[in-house]
C-alpha cells in the first residue's frame, strides 16, 4: 500500500457546526461514538466504511464530500517551526500526516527527513511516515527500545523529550502515538492511571516498561547523612518542570516548602548539573545517577508505563511496539540495567 492512501481529509466539524451540532448530537444521529467523532474530526482516526456511511446519512450528504485524499507532499507542523529553513521529520498518525521540527533527542541526532524553506517541504527519497513511531517520554533508557524496535521490526522510533503530563497532553492532541509516564508512587498507587484518565479523556492502554529506582542525586559528600540531612540542609536544588515525575517526587519530600532555583528538561539534565557543581541536589534515577558518577540515595520504586490510545490499538506500529517491550531481549537489556525491574514489564492494562 502507497503512503498516500493513508493521508485523508475530512470536513465533519465544519459540516457539524454549520447545523449547529455538538459532537455528541452528531454521534447520536450517526450512530457513533464521541469519542469517535472527536477522533476522526482531529485526524486520529479513519473511519471504517460503515462509519463513513453513517456520517454522510446524518449529514445527507456524499461521503466525497466528507472525506478526500489530502496532499502528503506538505502536511501540518505538530508545533511552529522555529525558524528557516528548518530539518524536520515526518510521521503519519490516525489520518494525519504530521512535521517535526527536528529537537535534540535522547536518540541523538536522528537523520531528518527533509527541509523546511521558503514555505514548502523537500521530502528526502528516504522519509517514510507510514512507518515511523513517534514516542513522547522521559526514559533515560529509551534508546534501547528504540535500537531493539528497529532490529526486530520494519519501523524506527522517534523519540521526543518530554515530562510525563506534557507527554499525555501531546498524545491526546494527536500529535504522538505513545506516551511514557511514572507518576505512580507509595502516595499515588494509581497516579499513572488516573493522569493519564484526566489527561487523555478517550479509551486507552497503560503497558507497563519497567519499575524504575527513584530518588536523590547527590553531590559527593552528600549522601553519607542520609535523606532527611538533605532535605533540611540549605543546598543548591536542581528540579523539572510541573507535571513530570520528578518533580512530583520533588514536592511531596519537601511538602512544598521548597522550590527548586533552576529546571533541568530530562533527568540527565539534572545529574550533569550536579556533577559539573552547578547544583548540588536533585531528583533522578538510579540508572543515570551511576552513568554520570553522582551519588545517588534510592527513595522509592516508580512503576513506568506506556499510554497507549485505544483507536490507535491496531496500527502495526502501536502493535510492533507491544511485542518488542515484550520481547526476551529488550527485557533481557533492561533487566541489566542498574535500578530497572523487569518483573512486570510487557503487562497491558
Amino acid at each position: 500500500m502507497s503512503k498516500e492512501n493513508f493521508i485523508i481529509t475530512n470536513s465533519v466539524r465544519r459540516l457539524r457546526e454549520e447545523r449547529g451540532w455538538s459532537q455528541q448530537e452528531l454521534a447520536e444521529r450517526a450512530g457513533l461514538s464521541r469519542t469517535g467523532v472527536s477522533a476522526i474530526e482531529a485526524g486520529r482516526l479513519i473511519p471504517s466504511t460503515a462509519a463513513a456511511l453513517a456520517l454522510a446519512a446524518a449529514f445527507g450528504c456524499r461521503v466525497e464530500d466528507i472525506f478526500a485524499l489530502g496532499d502528503s507532499s506538505q502536511g501540518q507542523w505538530a508545533w511552529p517551526p522555529p525558524k528557516q529553513p528548518c530539518r524536520y521529520w515526518r510521521a503519519l498518525i490516525g489520518g494525519s500526516s504530521l512535521l517535526y521540527p527536528v529537537e535534540p533527542t535522547p536518540l541523538g541526532t536522528v537523520p531528518h527527513d527533509g527541509i523546511f524553506r521558503d514555505g514548502r517541504c523537500a521530502d528526502h527519497p528516504f522519509a517514510d511516515p507510514v512507518r515511523t513511531l513517534v514516542l513522547a517520554c522521559c526514559d533515560p533508557a529509551v534508546g534501547l527500545l528504540a535500537a531493539e524496535y528497529a532490529r526486530q521490526t520494519p519501523f524506527r522510533m522517534l523519540a521526543l523529550s518530554r515530562s510525563s503530563r506534557a507527554g499525555l497532553e501531546l498524545l491526546a492532541a494527536g500529535l504522538v502515538h505513545a506516551a511514557g509516564l511514572h507518576l505512580a508512587g507509595e502516595a499515588h498507587p494509581e497516579g499513572n492511571l488516573k493522569a493519564a484518565r484526566e489527561v487523555v479523556g478517550e479509551p486507552f492502554r497503560l503497558l507497563r516498561v519497567a519499575d524504575w529506582q527513584e530518588g536523590l542525586a547527590l553531590a559527593p559528600g552528600l549522601a553519607a547523612a542520609g535523606v532527611d540531612h538533605a532535605l533540611r540542609a540549605d543546598l543548591r536544588w536542581i528540579g523539572r518542570e510541573p507535571g513530570s515525575g520528578a518533580r512530583q517526587m520533588f514536592d511531596e519530600l519537601t511538602e512544598g516548602r521548597l522550590k527548586p532555583a533552576y529546571l533541568a528538561r530530562d533527568h540527565r539534565g539534572v545529574v550533569q548539573a550536579i556533577g559539573s557543581g552547578f547544583a548540588q541536589a536533585g531528583i533522578s534515577v538510579r540508572l543515570v545517577c551511576e552513568e554520570e558518577a553522582v551519588d545517588f540515595l534510592g527513595i522509592r520504586e516508580t512503576a513506568y508505563d506506556l499510554c497507549l490510545p485505544a483507536h490507535l490499538a491496531e496500527d502495526p506500529r502501536l502493535r510492533a511496539l507491544i511485542e518488542v517491550v515484550r520481547s526476551p531481549s529488550y527485557r533481557k537489556l533492561l533487566a541489566e540495567l542498574p535500578g530497572y525491574g523487569v518483573q512486570a514489564t510487557g503487562a497491558l492494562r
